[in-house]
């Protein structure tokens, strides 16, 4: 695999997430090499931003590298032990005269029930499944139809390997500026210095890309977790334009307990789906979730992240998951099938940057290595534009 360490020039986004950046890790920082004056910030505080590092895999633009790793027999259980079938994708673009709907409903039914409904992101695309929790293999695709906007299509529906579905709106097209992005952070006892950091960072930020991207509204919450029986569960701070009122609430967090190695993602992923406040009009719905540590294997612990992620898929909500040091294949794959079914993609740390514990090597195809903040800020622009 041949990986390289991509330096891009400055970006009017960068500043959006270089105080993040290192958020995004559970690495220790072990200082690879020493600090210079220019490491440090305000105060004399280290700053360790930029020194991350990152890949991506889009798992729905590489099907078939993903459908091989399903029939493989090393991976063939991973959909079985975490009950998500990926092998009824519905694929759908919706246009108007060549451009891209946004935020448009798109629903799949079966027999005139809706099974499966979600938003057309920025670039108008959805996706859609049939058997998203059970396997399943629909003899009759006549029993299905889209439904797009309240309105049924009058086309035959093609599964993915088959083609795209392409629907054309005559309507007037509604183009919103909203962008919402919502950080879901583990907050136990390996988290501290990423913490430490943001709420040095974090400040200048968001002021700086309020003032340099006019043209977008841009709306952040945040929700904290630990597990069950810790100090709290879950804290949150709603979607809000107001960065001192989301800067309080990160200053005031701070990093502890998470003994065993499960956490409760499963209550974080509710509160922050299901409790923040998304708007119905948004031109980007976007949850990080980073995680070093799995769901706690129960049933009803999968059957919460299946309701949340079936949720996040009707709101128009992306999930990005970015693991850290510390998860193995299985959460590994769990985090590419919540990302798959929400239309999101799949962000790693690598250990490129030498800096912090050891990473597992992701299954995937060949990739390049960037440093996270670059890299974030170029799916925050992907998917925004």
């Amino acid at each position: 695999m041949n990986n390289k360490l991509i330096h891009t020039s400055f970006n009017p986004l960068y500043l959006l997430i270089l105080g993040v950046t290192v958020l995004f890790s559970s690495c220790k920082f072990d200082s690879p090499e020493p600090l210079s004056p220019h490491d440090y910030g305000p105060g004399g505080k280290p700053d360790y931003s930029g020194r991350i590092t990152a890949g991506e895999w889009n798992d729905l633009d590489n099907w078939e590298f993903w459908n091989s790793l399903m029939n493989s027999s090393e991976y063939s259980s991973q959909p079985s032990y975490w009950n998500f079938y990926t092998n009824n994708r519905i694929s759908v673009l919706v246009q108007n005269n060549g451009t891209p709907v946004v935020n448009a409903k798109v629903e799949i039914l079966r027999n005139g029930t809706a099974i499966w409904s979600t938003i057309t992101d920025n670039l108008g695309k959805a996706e859609l499944w049939i058997g998203a929790f059970q396997n399943e293999s629909p003899s009759d695709l006549n029993d299905f139809s889209l439904r797009v906007n309240n309105d049924i299509q009058n086309q035959d529906l093609l599964l993915y390997q088959d083609g795209v579905n392409t629907i054309n709106l005559t309507n007037a097209i509604i183009n919103p500026n909203r962008v919402e992005l919502s950080f879901i952070v583990d907050a136990t006892g390996s988290m501290s210095d990423e913490l430490d950091f943001l709420k040095d960072d974090l400040k200048s930020v968001i002021n700086t890309v309020e003032t340099e991207n006019n043209n977008i509204d841009i709306y952040t919450s945040t929700v904290f977790y630990r597990d069950q029986e810790e100090q709290y569960v879950t804290l949150k701070s709603d979607f809000t334009a107001d960065i001192n009122s989301t800067i309080s609430f990160i200053q005031g967090q701070n990093a502890f307990g998470g003994g065993d190695y499960p956490e409760a993602v499963h209550t974080a992923l509710d509160v922050a789906i299901n409790d923040l406040q998304w708007s119905q009009v948004a031109k980007t719905r976007i949850a990080f979730l980073l995680l070093d540590a799995p769901p706690h294997y129960k049933p009803e612990v999968l059957n919460s992240i299946h309701e949340t992620i079936k949720s996040a898929a009707e709101k128009g909500i992306k999930v990005i998951p970015i693991t850290a040091s510390g998860i193995d294949k299985e959460t590994e794959f769990l985090m590419r099938f919540m990302a798959i079914s929400t239309n999101g993609t799949y962000v790693f740390i690598t250990n490129d940057s030498g800096v912090g514990n050891d990473h597992i090597d992701p299954t995937v195809g060949e990739y390049q290595v960037d440093l996270l903040n670059n890299l974030l800020i170029k799916l925050i622009k992907k998917y925004s534009n």
